[in-house]
């Protein structure tokens, strides 16, 4: 999440551009430590009541062989994976993961643009919009899905470059407001759905900072058009260490929260039978913008990802409303470090 303020000096250097440079930043950065590329979204026959939410997510991670090396297998870098699919009305979530060294060509993080592949799982961006692909037989669904850009680039922070903790930052973008056409296997079940997505692309030099367990963090498209971003990063007594967002209107006006301008008050909590984690699942977020509220389409959405990044997280379909509870937009709540310190 975090990168170190080597980052921040670099991009104040004369002749330095500022901001990010696309199509390239879309694509890999092998340099830093850490690299993902987020993908979530909310589906289904009516895309005012959503059937179902998902995750598809790519990490790219420096692997253990850091110095050059002639060997193809050498694993200088890896890439990780995960699949989640939340059935909203069957309050069930199916989830896989994947992990492999880069190299040849059915594992690769391409470099000018997003072009990832991971076996047969795929995210790939073209002047058309993204397309993904993922299948998976021991969570019983595969999903293919089309996705276009309906509003600009939403770069976090300034101009891209967001700032963490009083001294780490990350590089940071969202593509928020994508139109989603989606094919859904489910068992026997073949289902064409439509809905909105959202992806975010960030990449650093370190995971967290060193105070700093894990993080609660929300992507939300709005129904008005807009989009809100939020997040803190969590001390392990439970208290912020740093709290910053963004909000966008739909007519591109733009306001970012700087730290402490968001207030995250943890209400209802869900206890995990798996890791025992006790998650909130209902928050009330002092903001700018109003007092928020913000509630977990259902509870059990926990992914136990040990085999690959060997974290244990809450990733799922929430539900964001005013002071009064009504509904302001969906989209996806993030909370890691329950489980105990985040490590990958």
């Amino acid at each position: 999440m975090p990168i170190g303020r080597r980052a921040l000096l670099m991009s104040a250097l004369p002749g330095q551009p500022a901001g990010l440079q696309f199509p390239r930043d879309h694509g890999s950065h092998p340099a830093e430590a850490i690299e993902w590329w987020y993908l979530t979204g909310l589906i289904g026959a009516n895309p005012s009541a959503p059937d179902y939410g998902y995750q598809l997510t790519f990490f790219r991670l420096h692997g253990p062989v850091r110095e050059p090396h002639p060997s193809p297998f050498a694993a200088q870098q890896l890439l990780l994976a995960h699949v989640a699919l939340s059935d909203i009305k069957a309050q069930r979530l199916r989830h896989d993961q994947r992990l492999a060294r880069v190299g040849f060509e059915h594992v690769r993080a391409a470099e000018g643009d997003s072009d990832l592949r991971l076996s047969d799982w795929t995210l790939q961006r073209s002047t058309q919009g993204y397309r993904a692909v993922c299948s998976s037989a021991s969570a019983g669904f595969s999903l293919a899905l089309d996705l276009q850009a309906t509003q600009p680039v939403l770069l976090q922070g300034e101009q891209g470059l967001s700032q963490k903790s009083a001294q780490t930052f990350s590089h940071y973008y969202s593509q928020v407001h994508l139109q989603t056409t989606a094919q859904l296997q489910l068992e026997d079940r073949k289902l064409t759905l439509t809905g909105r997505s959202w992806l975010d692309h960030e990449w650093s030099g370190q995971l967290l900072p060193p105070e700093a367990v894990g993080w609660d963090w929300l992507g939300i498209n709005l129904d008005d058009g807009g989009a809100l971003t939020a997040f803190r990063l969590r001390r392990s007594d439970g208290s912020t260490l740093w709290s910053a967002g963004s909000w966008r209107a739909a007519d591109g006006r733009l306001r970012r929260f700087g730290n402490g301008e968001l207030q995250f008050a943890p209400q209802r909590r869900w206890r995990s039978e798996l890791s025992g984690a006790h998650y909130p699942v209902q928050w009330r977020i002092a903001s700018p913008l109003g007092e928020l509220t913000l509630e977990a389409l259902f509870e059990a959405q926990e992914v136990d990802a040990r085999r690959s990044t060997g974290m244990v997280y809450w990733e799922g379909a929430a539900r964001l409303g005013d002071s009064r509870g009504r509904q302001l937009g969906l989209g996806y709540l993030e909370m890691t470090g329950y489980a105990g310190k985040l490590r990958l």
